[in-house]
């Protein structure tokens, strides 16, 4: 982000003066939910009268001021689109004016959470793609009315596809629209259980919040007391996951609801989806260089899988919502999963489904067997020297953790190994990892920038070796995991010959990196 150079004064437009009336409405919800309490304490020592004349005025003081703001912001704040640059200004008492060149535009999204649509108004958020601080890399408007929205979407998609070369390409319509039967792959996560666990505590806290906790408690213990201990902590487990699977239940509705993948005119694919808040998210098929097929472990075993794109101009990172912005298709039935990767890369068949991937050899199954056991034998003997220097009553779960953890570690283990996988199919390059998430990509082989054959000393003990495959989309760096050292060498050279090739020799039959100084 760049600020613009000072240029005519015209051509400006305001944001909708509606945001004034969504502000107010927003703060009186808020100092609604902060004044409930406060009216409560208040009037538990004095009457509800003089509960309200402490809170009102303040409340009222709250929403008066911050539809004031909201007012000058809103007088403060104007974009345009000029011919090759987007522009925003803004700012209270320091004014500031950001612009965007047309050809760094890389996103276009569209959203509207339940306050906005009631008003008819959206977000649009103008992404570059770009790492920094948000502010560095996106403009975002809001709000502005929804037909406006569209507008700004069609007129800087349509010039950014202009400046950067796009080739048009004729609509093909609606490629995916959501069935509400997979609505049953929701639960099957491990974020389910979590889910449940956070919402008992933020109940606890509730009524501890409004003084319920103690006698609500005491009636639970007594009903508890005289169950063994055994049925109680299965009673307690099947209500957290009961809580858990409403919870991630409400979750998929609330992203995924009314779901629909279109390819518009132009080559764009544009997902739109959300019960409650609303998103639009468009993705230029010029910069789509493959897709990943995301399979977690228990979607996986019900046979669900989910479609990401790989595609340059969206960042990937820990502060960069990258799953919204690049999932394509939601977790579905595998066939299916496999068809919208096809029609997406516009082949008969997806990569994904069409090769057949080389098994990597048994070192790379007894390094896996290694990490797993060595990941349960640490709690175990921190817990057991604890249990025969401090107390031992630590060994009992000592033994509990060898006994459960280490059969299931050399499961994940053993599948760990079996997903392992790599080949080439056409211009793609498949890879595929994982155990708990498993993830098979395919590359557009003309989209590879780098490849990378590391070896670690433990792996050039086993004769093994990772190559990565580098690339402006994406997470930017895909890598097949412990490949047979010279097989991965053929693998890196046969995949784009003009990168790794002028830095093998030949030893007989099998490739070696050059040592070259």
């Amino acid at each position: 982000m760049i600020d613009a150079e000072e240029g005519p004064e015209e051509g400006w437009t305001p944001l909708d003066r509606r945001t004034v009336a969504v502000t107010a409405v927003l703060i009186t919800g808020a100092a609604a939910g902060a004044g409930i309490p406060a009216i409560i304490g208040i009037a538990a020592g004095r009457s509800v009268g003089f509960a309200l004349a402490w809170v009102l005025p303040a409340a009222a003081a709250l929403v008066v001021s911050g539809a004031l703001y909201d007012e000058v912001r809103w007088r403060r704040t104007r974009y345009r689109i000029g011919p090759s640059r987007v522009d925003l200004q803004t700012g209270l008492l320091v004014r500031t004016r950001r612009s965007l060149p047309l050809d760094r535009v890389r996103s276009v999204d569209i959203t509207a959470g339940p306050l906005l649509r009631a008003f008819g108004l959206v977000v649009v958020r103008i992404g570059t793609g770009q790492h920094g601080g948000t502010g560095e890399r996106t403009l975002e408007l809001r709000p502005v009315e929804r037909e406006e929205g569209d507008r700004l979407r069609t007129v800087l998609l349509d010039r950014v596809r202009s400046a950067g070369g796009c080739s048009a390409e004729a609509a093909d319509g609606r490629l995916a629209w959501l069935d509400p039967r997979w609505v049953r792959f929701a639960p099957l996560s491990f974020a389910t259980p979590l889910l449940g666990v956070a919402a008992v505590v933020a109940l606890l806290q509730i009524a501890d919040r409004f003084g319920l906790q103690n006698s609500q408690l005491t009636e639970v213990v007594q009903v508890l007391d005289g169950l063994p201990l055994v049925a109680v902590g299965v009673l307690l487990a099947v209500v957290v996951l009961l809580v858990g699977v409403l919870g991630s239940l409400g979750l998929f509705a609330e992203m995924w609801w009314n779901y629909r993948l279109d390819r518009e005119p132009g080559g764009t694919l544009r997902v739109r989806r959300g019960l409650l808040t609303t998103r639009s998210i468009s993705l230029e098929e010029c910069r789509l260089r493959g897709v990943e097929l995301v399979e977690p472990l228990g979607g996986r075993l019900a046979g669900a899988a989910r479609v990401d794109a790989v595609t340059t101009g969206l960042t990937s990172g820990k502060d960069d919502r990258t799953t919204e912005h690049t999932t394509l298709l939601p977790a579905a039935p595998r066939p299916l999963a496999h068809r919208v990767a096809a029609v997406v890369l516009g082949e008969p068949v997806s990569p994904t489904a069409s090769v057949r991937l080389a098994a990597h050899p048994p070192a790379a199954r007894q390094r896996r067997l290694r990490w797993a056991l060595a990941a349960v034998a640490v709690p175990v003997l921190v817990l057991a020297a604890l249990g025969l220097l401090v107390t031992d009553v630590l060994l009992m779960p000592a033994g509990i953790v060898a006994v459960l953890a280490g059969p299931v570690a050399v499961v994940l283990a053993l599948d760990a190994y079996r997903n392992l996988g790599h080949g080439i199919t056409g211009g793609y390059l498949v890879m595929r990892s994982g155990t708990i998430r498993r993830r098979t990509v395919a590359l557009q082989r003309n989209g590879i920038i780098g490849l990378t054959a590391k070896q670690s000393i433990f792996q050039r003990r086993s004769g093994l070796i990772t190559i990565t495959a580098t690339t402006a989309a994406g997470a930017g760096a895909f890598s097949a995991y412990d490949v047979d050292a010279s097989a991965g060498l053929r693998f890196a050279e046969e995949a784009v010959p003009d990168l790794l090739g002028p830095f093998l020799e030949c030893d007989g039959s099998a490739p070696l990196l050059a040592r070259r100084v």
